[in-house]
């Protein structure tokens, strides 16, 4: 019964005002759209981070005039390594006839060189766990030391940049998402303070009549939650059509897009997290509330 008439008073409250809860739904919702959209972003980020390795791979090119022993010797000292997951022997010959099939129409370019200009290689494909700054740097320090090598070779500034993307987009989304939960727990915050002020006289006489702080602050906290709550399914709402949007018609003009991925398990958190911050800023309102 207690809890029932907390709802009818939030209700009717939430009515009442309700072109100024209404607008505290679309500032939260734009507060948890903009947390979602951050979200997008550094899960693809991470996403692309982890496909790395098994796309990375480091290319040694061998000194000219080496016997197939000294080669296999190469080749077998690599395989010892603990970070070595793949080898893979390119000789000159198949080296020049890869570069033809990349230029293709622009294969003219090699004409006139009568002799292979191209070094034999092996290709070397690391295993996941080493695939990181670190491991990668130590691994080529070390095999720069093994007789016959001319040439390492691994993007390194990539591996750089990728590594200081991903810190520096982790570093920004969580600030941000810090930034719009503060602003979203902030409105919640105003908007009850307001409906609290607003309803002075009434509180008052509840008090004369021997209300307890938890039956008065009930209604706010409700108030608070369903303002959460709207503001969530709100941005949801959102989320979807910019997933839509995305999936349909952006990629249909941008093809490459294709690969990111809009994790949907997000979409129905957003009414919980919605609701959490809401009852946040109603819980902080009523805490800096003097009721004596």
């Amino acid at each position: 019964m207690y809890l029932l008439y907390s709802f009818r008073l939030a209700l009717q409250s939430l009515w009442r005002e309700k072109w100024i809860n209404l607008l505290s739904v679309l500032t939260i919702a734009a507060g948890l759209f903009m947390i979602t959209l951050t979200f997008f972003v550094v899960y693809n980020i991470d996403l692309a981070t982890k496909r790395l390795p098994a796309r990375f791979s480091v290319m040694l090119y061998l000194n000219d005039g080496l016997s197939e022993q000294e080669t296999g010797d190469i080749i077998a000292q690599l395989k010892k390594n603990n970070a070595v997951e793949q080898t893979k022997y390119i000789a000159k010959d198949k080296a020049l006839e890869e570069l033809k099939g990349v230029l293709k129409d622009a294969d003219y370019i090699l004409e006139g060189i009568d002799e292979n200009p191209l070094p034999a290689s092996i290709e070397i494909k690391l295993k996941k766990e080493s695939v990181n700054i670190a491991s990668v740097n130590k691994f080529a320090s070390e095999i720069k030391k093994i007789k016959g090598i001319a040439e390492v070779e691994y993007g390194e500034q990539f591996l750089n940049s990728i590594h200081s993307i991903k810190g520096m987009a982790k570093a920004g989304s969580l600030s941000l998402i810090i930034i719009m939960s503060a602003g979203v727990i902030f409105v919640c915050y105003s908007t009850i303070k307001i409906a609290f002020y607003r309803r002075k006289e009434e509180i008052e006489i509840f008090k004369l009549l021997g209300a307890t702080r938890g039956f008065i602050r009930a209604p706010f906290v409700i108030e608070g939650s369903v303002l959460g709550i709207f503001g969530g399914i709100a941005s949801m709402a959102a989320a979807l059509a910019f997933y839509y949007v995305l999936l349909y018609k952006v990629t249909a003009t941008i093809p490459i897009l294709k690969i990111l991925v809009f994790p949907l398990e997000t979409f129905p958190a957003l009414p919980i997290v919605g609701l959490l911050l809401g009852i946040g800023g109603a819980v902080i309102a009523l805490g800096r509330i003097r009721f004596s």
